[in-house]
């Protein structure tokens, strides 16, 4: 008995998180490449709070992968994960450049709040 093969998707998965649910929401190529020509340019030089918010909203939202995002933004892992982690830990304001610093713990301290969390 033959079965028939599906027709394989021409949609990619984006996730959208609402509280302690994940909705998987499907979107069109169409669609995707909209929201990626709403994020900054591939050349941005001059990287604003929102700008980089835009980008880890994007990874999260399924619109680009982790290591896409860091490809195209020529962003190292760790930086680009820093953001995430300032974003989570101190909303938008936090992805300052100028604060940065007041965030980041001097050489060799470990940040409690990470252990306590753990």
């Amino acid at each position: 008995m033959m079965h028939a093969m599906p027709h394989p998707q021409t949609q990619k998965p984006a996730f959208a998180q609402r509280g302690e649910q994940v909705k998987i929401v499907r979107i069109s190529e169409a669609d995707r490449q909209r929201e990626l020509d709403k994020l900054p340019p591939p050349d941005t030089q001059r990287w604003v709070m929102r700008r980089k918010a835009q980008v880890v909203a994007a990874v999260r939202n399924g619109v680009l992968t982790f290591e896409s995002a860091c490809e195209r933004y020529r962003l190292s892992e760790e930086e680009f994960k820093s953001w995430m982690s300032l974003l989570d830990t101190y909303g938008v304001r936090g992805l300052r450049a100028t604060r940065t610093q007041e965030y980041r713990l001097p050489h060799g301290q470990e940040d409690h709040r990470m252990q306590a969390a753990e």
